[in-house]
């Protein structure tokens, strides 16, 4: 796909958000097109739901510029905020209300032609069929979650916002949920997501990793483990868990994760990680590896300032 400017729905550079005489984002430019799902990923605090708000028109950046669906987010949030669907953590539905009428209490908030219409449709997209007229607070966590999303897509906005939209939530619902968005993307709708669970961030297009206000990584999933430059070796054997603690700090070591009872022994200096590997005594076993998301991740948390302490 081109990267021509109608391609692009999120295009923006320098964002800036202080609270408190403290950074919570400084300097972020990213560039997200049109029916793409883009994933920010970090720690607690880092700047993601900053940043998703200034995107969408919710809050004013102190510096920076840039547009969101063609228009500046600045001088033309209403504008955004129209068109944009914003999916909290927190469930925000009437809890004494049925799914049927919350959907319709939200029609009717947006003003929409034919609210009954639009309800129906949505019931049947997310395959709430049959539990109409049961009351939202005695949904089970992934129920909530579709009808919360089914309130979020009822005015069809451009864009999707979703904030940790699974926390709390099992994985067959968390992979259902995956598969409508991935519809909704295809049919043109541009996702912005942030999560903690790497399995989701590598069900989105793009992703980027954001800690204590700053972009670290950037890009496809490929691209992101690439740009790390890190070697990765898993290590097998017993007292896995004395080796990890002998293993950090050792030359070429900037990372050791535990994966089940194996180890994942991460440098971005090859040779002298190689040589700390060779060195290893007792009944191991060592081969080299693909570097994981995660181990990514690890990596970019354990090199990352908190500037907020």
């Amino acid at each position: 796909m081109s990267r021509n400017e109608d391609d692009i729905a999120i295009d923006v550079e320098g964002l800036t958000k202080s609270f408190d005489g403290k950074e919570v984002v400084r300097n972020l430019s990213l560039r997200v097109r049109r029916g793409e799902i883009y994933g920010f990923l970090g720690p607690n605090g880092s700047g993601k739901t900053t940043t998703l708000r200034m995107i969408c028109g919710l809050l004013t950046p102190d510096g920076g510029h840039g547009t969101c669906l063609g228009y500046d987010i600045i001088t033309e949030r209403e504008k955004i905020k129209r068109r944009v669907g914003y999916m909290t953590q927190r469930f925000s539905l009437y809890q004494d209300l049925s799914i049927k009428e919350n959907l319709e209490f939200v029609a009717r908030v947006y003003g929409l032609p034919n609210p009954g219409a639009a309800v129906v449709q949505a019931i049947e997209r997310l395959g709430l069929q049959g539990r109409e007229r049961q009351l939202a607070g005695t949904l089970s966590g992934g129920w909530k979650q579709r009808l919360a999303l089914g309130a979020c897509i009822l005015p069809k906005p451009d864009l999707l916002l979703l904030d940790e939209p699974t926390a709390g939530v099992d994985p067959k619902a968390r992979r259902e949920f995956w598969g409508e968005i991935h519809k909704l993307a295809a049919d043109g709708m541009t996702v912005l997501v942030s999560t903690h669970y790497m399995d989701e961030a590598e069900r989105c297009h793009e992703i980027a990793y954001i800690a204590y206000g700053e972009l670290l990584a950037q890009g496809t999933i490929p691209q992101v483990i690439e740009d790390s430059r890190l070697r990765t070796y898993t290590v097998s054997g017993p007292e896995i868990n004395d080796l990890a603690e002998k293993l950090v700090g050792m030359p070429g070591v900037d990372m050791v994760a535990p994966f089940g009872t194996s180890l994942h022994v991460a440098g971005r200096d090859a040779a002298a990680l190689d040589d700390t590997v060779a060195k290893l005594e007792g009944n191991l076993t060592s081969r080299l590896s693909e570097p994981s998301l995660e181990d990514v991740f690890i990596d970019l948390m354990s090199r990352s300032q908190d500037n907020f302490r």
